[in-house]
């Protein structure tokens, strides 16, 4: 019985510990432009910075410095694993109090009783994890499938992609034509540096 508590204790570690992780990381979405090997670059949106690379191996992080600026749904994916990583850290006192091998607690029938709210505090903090990485998941792929959304379809504010783009409407618009067309000069195209 034990070893089951041992062995139980060290996957609620290490869920807690990927969970942080998770929070941590910024690759919540990745958006992804290749037109050639050498301009390919790809964007990193994590929930607390977002980030550029390109295939020359340049990379260019931006936190997200306000907190009323953001989308809801990264601020309610923010406080949903925010939630999660502190009911884990509860989860996990509340277990090394509540396993046998510890001399904290109290009596066999108190230990049972922390423990088993350790478990129910585990599977909340699971609960909440699953629920902001689903919410995110969710809202990325409607954002992906919606032919009104053209925020991932032009570029990134400060990728090579949507810098070209937007050069590419400055170049139309000193022609005189204000939708796109083959009207760029030969030097201006896509492939002008390969």
């Amino acid at each position: 019985m034990l070893g089951i508590q041992i062995v139980a204790f060290a996957f609620c570690l290490a869920g807690v510990g990927a969970i942080i992780g998770a929070t941590a990381s910024n690759e919540w979405q990745v958006t992804s432009r290749a037109s050639s090997v050498i301009t390919a670059t790809w964007v990193f949106q994590g929930l607390w910075m977002n980030c550029a690379g390109n295939a020359l191996g340049s990379f260019h992080c931006r936190p997200h410095l306000t907190f009323f600026n953001l989308a809801d749904h990264i601020q309610v994916c923010r406080a949903l694993m925010i939630a999660s990583i502190s009911l884990g850290f509860f989860g996990t006192m509340f277990a090394l109090v509540g396993m046998k091998c510890t001399k904290l607690g109290g009596s066999d029938r108190t230990k049972a009783k922390i423990a088993c709210s350790a478990g129910v505090t585990f599977i909340l903090s699971g609960l909440c994890s699953l629920t902001g990485c689903s919410l995110y998941a969710q809202r990325t792929t409607s954002e992906y499938f919606d032919p009104s959304f053209i925020s991932q379809k032009r570029g990134h504010p400060y990728t090579g992609a949507s810098s070209m783009m937007t050069f590419q409407t400055k170049v139309n618009s000193a022609a005189g034509n204000s939708t796109f067309n083959h009207s760029i000069p030969k030097h201006f195209d896509k492939n002008a540096y390969v």
